[in-house]
């Protein structure tokens, strides 16, 4: 099995598991991804994803070049899958929050696919990078059009420009990474950001990573006004009234995700 998906207590835990490549993805393990992304936007159940690479050394390294079957860069663009790097890095349709559990490298399209996560605690060992240009290819699946977007101008094109890998320290000041902690925290780390998410009306949170992820593109007024259906779910729903409602008697809410 290249991917393990395992759902409890209304959190998946999604794993590349192929540490022998320091969990560079085959295709393969693209399709097993893929089935495990629709999976998810089909179970309501789920209201958080938390995504890592299997062993201590590494996230995810990129493409496994070892299977690319010596594709010409025009052929691997031509079938590049629509939803990037790991069907993640470009996806719209994964409305719940989704933690990047960085427990070593995330270099190539691993860092794409740490862009396509919402939140990223990192291990203070991990590093990062788009070292792509270095060998004459393009962080294309995400890399290019993403890291602009989530951190500064000048930051985003020393890394794409240069191929520089930095330090997990680096991406924490960069805004890269949420949170940088030892090794043996990272677990801890990751629940704690789970608890806050947990707390929250999952329908709440659903309807704002719908409003961030697909209106990115537009101007603040015009993403405003879109009428996204999560949103409309949202501000319709019974755990927006049981939210209130708890305030009021001073307890903590019993969300429904109705």
């Amino acid at each position: 099995m290249t991917v393990r998906l395992d759902i409890e207590g209304h959190v998946a835990r999604v794993t590349v598991d192929r540490p022998e490549v320091m969990n560079a993805l085959d295709p393969a393990a693209t399709d097993a991804l893929e089935n495990i992304w629709q999976r998810i936007e089909a179970d309501r159940d789920v209201r958080a994803v938390v995504l890592t690479g299997a062993g201590d050394r590494a996230f995810c390294t990129g493409a496994d070049m070892r299977a690319a079957g010596g594709k010409t860069g025009v052929e691997y663009w031509a079938n590049a899958h629509p939803s990037g790097f790991g069907a993640l890095s470009l996806r719209t349709t994964l409305d719940v929050p989704v933690i990047a559990r960085v427990n070593g490298h995330a270099l190539g399209g691993g860092l794409e696919l740490m862009l396509g996560c919402d939140i990223a605690v990192a291990a203070e060992t991990a590093t990062f990078g788009l070292p792509e240009p270095r060998v004459g290819r393009l962080p294309m699946d995400g890399g290019m059009v993403l890291l602009q977007r989530q951190i500064g101008y000048r930051a985003a094109m020393g890394m794409l420009l240069t191929g520089r890998r930095i330090t997990a320290a680096t991406a924490l000041a960069l805004g890269l990474v949420n949170e940088v902690v030892p090794r043996d925290g990272l677990d801890a780390a990751v629940a704690h950001w789970l608890d806050d998410i947990l707390a929250c009306a999952p329908l709440s949170l659903r309807a704002i990573k719908q409003s961030v992820r697909r209106t990115a593109h537009l101007a603040a007024q015009e993403a405003q006004a879109m009428r996204l259906p999560a949103v409309i779910a949202c501000l319709g729903s019974a755990d927006g009234d049981e939210g209130v409602r708890a305030f009021r008697e001073k307890r903590a809410p019993a969300w429904s995700g109705r």
